[in-house]
């Protein structure tokens, strides 16, 4: 099963992660990081397909997938 990793204070919250999911996995943060951006999250329900789509949309390379 694959493994989704975000970097919550290089996130900026642009959401653009979102719109990829296909399985819509990810989320907008209702808390802060340092810089005070709203963060996305990654709800591991284990439907993961590892497409990695969020990770090549990131423009601040703040997700990992790890297959």
């Amino acid at each position: 099963m694959p493994k989704v990793t975000i970097d919550r204070e290089k996130c900026k919250g642009c959401l653009l992660c979102v719109g990829v999911c296909p399985k819509k996995l990810i989320s907008r943060d209702k808390s802060l990081n340092s810089k005070g951006h709203n963060p996305v999250k990654f709800q591991d329900k284990g439907e993961c397909i590892g497409c990695a789509l969020c990770a090549i949309i990131c423009p601040d390379c703040c997700i990992e997938v790890y297959k």
